[in-house]
């Protein structure tokens, strides 16, 4: 059980980051340039199709994983082990990336255009960084840690 539920929060992660990072890195920037939201609102529209349910699974995955390593969740936040650590960063990174989420799908992407592509950016960015180090972190709680 415990390899099918590091399976789906990798490939949740997968699909999570990577099309962060192809958001981020291509479409966004292009817009930007060109100061055409089209490309913007044609990812948005198939991207969250996949992307949304990721992120949901790799919430429910990473929880049954954290139970799995540190059973009890107070102690995720005592920050006095590696692992305890890395658990609390990727539980605040979470809720970082939910409420810039959350504001984006609200208040931006609803009437996204030309001149609100760069608020848009002021979202994607933090979110794309922040799901690289949710890669980060996940890696280091298996590998002995990042801190």
């Amino acid at each position: 059980m415990y390899a099918v539920i590091l399976i789906l929060h990798v490939l949740g992660a997968t699909v999570w980051t990577g099309g962060h990072l192809i958001l981020a890195g291509t479409v966004l920037p292009r817009a930007l340039w060109r100061g055409n939201p089209e490309p913007v609102r044609d990812f948005e529209a198939r991207y969250e199709q996949i992307g949304i349910p990721a992120l949901a699974i790799q919430v429910i995955t990473g929880l049954w994983l954290a139970f799995r390593v540190l059973p009890d969740p107070v102690a995720w936040f005592t920050f006095q082990s590696s692992v305890a650590v890395h658990i609390a960063l990727k539980l605040f990174l979470l809720v970082f990336t939910v409420v810039l989420a959350v504001d984006a799908r609200i208040r931006i992407v609803p009437r996204l255009r030309t001149e609100t592509l760069p608020a848009l950016a002021w979202h994607v960015f933090p979110v794309t960084i922040a799901s690289v180090l949710f890669v980060v972190l996940g890696v280091g709680i298996r590998t002995g840690g990042v801190f």
